[in-house]
């Protein structure tokens, strides 16, 4: 693999490994004494709740401890893992009412040395996490090498779930729609759990109904994965690929950070090595490519990517900002039911038969999605899955879907007149200043959002959006002014 697996978020930190730095002089005086640390926050207010995340190691002078109860209840309602309680200036000691409420409400409490700063304690979580991920990534690493290794062996599929089994040292399996074992790896779990195992693969893979196409009942979309817990095990399921009604199901005695990752690079390899599967609808879009690369065009090719005459792009973009590698693509592809993936830099773009409807968000990634249309017109959706991407990032939403006006006043006018104007007006402008406009007022002038969506900085944004008024010598703080605008852009074809 010449990409690097985005990898896995920053495990949590158990409290235990905070305290036994020495150098910082904590100690715990009340509470339980196992919790785990996803970050830490300092705060001086008399109610931190409206400002907590979840997981925070909190930290505190108590300078408006006035309700020692009130407070770690509130701790606890906003999902606070431990309280860090520094001595002096304000107080000598803990507060005995404080240590109390810790006990009272199952909250650890730690008493942080007057020598060691609030600082400190951060920084040293924060060195903890970044040790852990390390540690993850190494991990998620080697288990890739050695499932790729695996699946290129003369009998993959079962050698990738051997080693899919020996990386999450659990149980791993390989079901048909209709809950049938088709390979295994690993301790073969009790009867409640192998059939919990197989609710969960009909979740995410349910099985076609019998009867014809037109009549039978329309299905909901399933999602890519689920998740589950029965005494103690832990229980996933992930759809493979290609519509192939496949499900990859795990039941492993723990879950950790990066086994999502090394799980979905395993759902990428076997649905590429159960792709010959698919028969016909594979050969079809073989053939098409081939006679795409030899001249043909797209009209002559669409009857051999299937019989429905609707197709949808999407465009993505990881949601923490790292690149996109092609295990990545690939798992994204094989998510929302299509082996027809590709990516460029940090965009994934997945080609997908059926309507828009069919796409659903998905856990890491922002989507934007065009509408539906022939295969001729796939270019307009590629722009459209493009536009899309960049207002979900801008409004920070997980999928955007490209919606076509409904017609209105616009509809009155004949498109060639309506683009001969659009072309006129705004002929001063080249790219990347036509974008730009276009992209600023779809987000109501937003300086900021816009910067978000086109990836510049917003000094960029206004200084793009100057030249376009002296170029245009148009007043673009005037509503007709941008109603016009707006109409052109729309109106004019690429």
């Amino acid at each position: 693999m010449p990409d690097s697996p985005a990898g896995p978020p920053a495990p949590p930190i158990p409290l235990a490994a905070l305290l036994a730095r020495e150098e910082l002089g904590l100690r715990r005086i009340a509470g339980p004494d196992h919790a785990e640390l996803l970050w830490v926050h300092t705060s001086e207010m008399a109610d931190p709740y409206p400002y907590l995340l979840g997981g925070e190691l909190l930290l505190t002078a108590g300078v408006q401890l006035a309700n020692p109860d009130t407070f770690v209840s509130r701790l606890v309602q906003g999902g606070a893992s431990a309280l860090g309680f520094g001595l002096a200036p304000v107080h000598d000691t803990v507060p005995d009412a404080l240590v109390e409420a810790c006990d009272r409400h199952g909250l650890p409490l730690l008493e942080v040395d007057p020598g060691t700063r609030f600082a400190a304690v951060a920084r040293a979580v924060w060195q903890l996490m970044a040790e852990a991920r390390h540690r993850e990534l190494r991990r998620v690493t080697r288990a890739q090498q050695a499932l790729a290794t695996a699946a290129a062996r003369p009998d993959p599929v079962p050698a990738v779930l051997r080693q899919l089994a020996v990386q999450l040292e659990g149980r791993v399996e390989l079901l048909s729609a209709d809950g049938d074992v088709l390979h295994g790896a690993g301790d073969v779990p009790p009867a409640g759990v192998r059939a919990a195992l197989v609710r969960l693969a009909r979740v995410v893979a349910p099985a076609t109904p019998a009867g014809p196409p037109a009549t039978a009942p329309a299905r909901q979309p399933s999602p890519s994965s689920a998740a589950d817990t029965l005494d103690g095990t832990h229980l996933s399921a992930y759809a493979l690929g290609g519509g192939q009604g496949l499900a990859l199901t795990l039941a492993t005695p723990r879950r950790d950070a990066g086994d999502h990752t090394v799980a979905g690079i395993a759902v990428v390899l076997l649905s590429l090595l159960t792709a010959p599967h698919q028969g016909a609808d594979g050969a079809g879009r073989s053939a098409a490519l081939v006679r795409l690369l030899l001249g043909a065009t797209p009209q002559d090719v669409a009857p051999l990517l299937g019989d429905g005459d609707s197709w949808t792009v999407v465009h993505a973009r990881r949601a923490d900002g790292t690149p996109a590698g092609a295990l990545n693509a690939g798992a994204l592809g094989a998510a929302l039911g299509s082996a027809l993936s590709d990516v460029d830099r940090e965009t994934v773009r997945v080609l997908l038969p059926g309507p828009h409807e069919a796409v659903t968000a998905q856990p890491g990634w922002t989507l934007g999605v065009s509408g539906p249309g022939p295969v001729t017109a796939l270019p307009d959706a590629d722009a459209e899955a493009s536009r899309a991407l960049g207002h979900a990032e801008a409004t920070r939403t997980a999928l955007t879907t490209h919606r076509p006006g409904t017609g209105g006043l616009a509809a009155l006018i004949p498109p060639d007149r309506a683009e001969a104007h659009a072309r006129a007006l705004l002929a001063p402008l080249t790219e990347p200043l036509a974008g730009t406009l276009r992209c600023w007022l779809s987000l109501h002038g937003s300086w900021d959002r816009t910067a978000v969506a086109l990836r510049v900085h917003r000094n960029t944004v206004r200084q793009r959006i100057a030249r376009c008024g002296a170029l245009l010598d148009m007043d673009l703080d005037d509503m007709d002014v941008r109603t016009e605008l707006w109409f052109a852009l729309r109106d004019r074809r690429p």
